[in-house]
Order: C-alpha cells, then structure tokens, then sequence
C-alpha cells in the first residue's frame, strides 16, 4: 500500500505529540515499510539536548517506523498490534554525528520479520539518498496478563 498520512495511522502507536516522529508513510506491505520525517528539524523535538539532535536517535525514528509498520500489518489483518518493547540494536553503523542541521526530510527504512513472540527487523535511514544510520533491531511483544484470581 502506498502514501497514508499521519492522521491515517497515528492512534496505531503509543508515541504522541511532538513525540511522534514520523510525519507520513510513503510505502508499505507485509514485510517492509518507508517512511519520511522532518521532525528532525523542529526545534521542539524532544529527542534535542543543548540544541542538539545527535545520530544516535535515528534508531529511534527507525524504532518508530517499525511500530507504524506492526500496526498497520495488523489493522490489514483485522487485529491491532500487541505492544512491543525495543530489546536489542545490534550492528549499528553511524555516518554523520547530528542530524538537526540537515535541510531535507529523512526517509526511513525498514524490513520486518516476525516469529518467537517478537519481530528482527533491519533499518536504515537515509537524507537525500545519503546514508546516516543502519542497524538491525529486535522487539519482543508485551507479556499479556492474565488474572489467576477468581475473583478480578
């Protein structure tokens, strides 16, 4: 599927407000998702310090195109998606050290496979065809409680 704007799947996620990094979804399908940002930019993201918006939050743009993408996986399947917990980056690889002075959107990349309770998903995020960042990372859904109290 292609070009859903943030009204289309943000309530998918648990990021909110100036929170909510990703601004639009530009392609999708079972297995991957593209998405573009340029929050980055905004002098009120909450990810800055001192000014500041380091490479190391591309991992969580990625993070949160991975999100957008299990909800909306799920919502084509009829569900909605169990929440996740990002457990584990490994592999990443860094190109530039901030991210805040960049003119341009940023497109954000990622491909998901889901199995054992979780998804391995592998990212990259990209401005103007340049790579910033890459990495792999895993999320493990929520535990889902069950009362064994009769009586709740």
């Amino acid at each position: 599927m292609n070009g859903l704007p943030h009204a289309d799947w943000a309530h998918l996620i648990p990021h909110a407000g100036a929170m909510c990094l990703i601004d639009e979804v530009l392609a999708w399908d079972e297995t991957t998702i593209h998405a573009r940002s340029a929050s980055h930019r905004r002098a009120d993201n909450p990810l800055r310090s001192d000014g500041t918006l380091r490479a190391l939050h591309l991992c969580e743009y990625a993070a949160q195109a991975m999100a957008v993408h299990g909800g909306l996986v799920a919502r084509a399947a009829g569900a909605a998606a169990a929440p996740g917990f990002l457990v584990s980056l490994r592999a990443v690889e860094l190109h530039v050290a901030r991210i805040d002075d960049l003119p341009g959107a940023l497109d954000v990349y990622a491909e998901c496979a889901s199995g054992g309770g979780g998804w391995q998903c592998t990212f990259r995020v990209e401005h103007a065809g340049v790579l910033l960042a890459s990495g792999r990372a895993a999320v493990l859904a929520a535990p889902t409680c069950v009362s064994t109290n009769p009586q709740t």
